[in-house]
């Protein structure tokens, strides 16, 4: 019996750990899909990404107006930050520019 008691508490060990911890590519769609389902705006890209001490930190390339040609498409770059499981805990538009425009923007 101490086997299978050991056994149920390292799968539920496991289990856990990887609720607490999803992998790089889980967080990435569920970050652009959390964002998109809040803003109504189509994600299009992931700019930049990193694991922090409070969760997860991106920043998010957003379609947030469609025009034609498609080149003045407007963009906007939002900061999204995550909890360690990957829920969206809060975002916020860094910068707007047009798809065809480069931006000296610098941090």
């Amino acid at each position: 019996m101490a086997n299978t008691s050991r056994k149920t508490t390292d799968s539920k060990t496991t289990d856990t750990e990887q609720k607490e911890q999803p992998g790089p590519m889980a967080v990435l769609r569920a970050a652009q899909t959390q964002l998109a389902e809040l803003t109504g705006m189509t994600a299009e890209a992931v700019s930049s990404f990193e694991r922090t001490e409070e969760g997860w930190l991106l920043e998010i390339e957003v379609l947030e107006l469609a025009r034609v040609p498609d080149t003045m498409s407007l963009l906007a770059s939002y900061e999204v930050r995550l909890d360690p499981q990957g829920e969206l805990t809060g975002y916020r538009r860094m910068r707007r520019y047009e798809r065809g425009r480069s931006d000296p923007h610098n941090k």
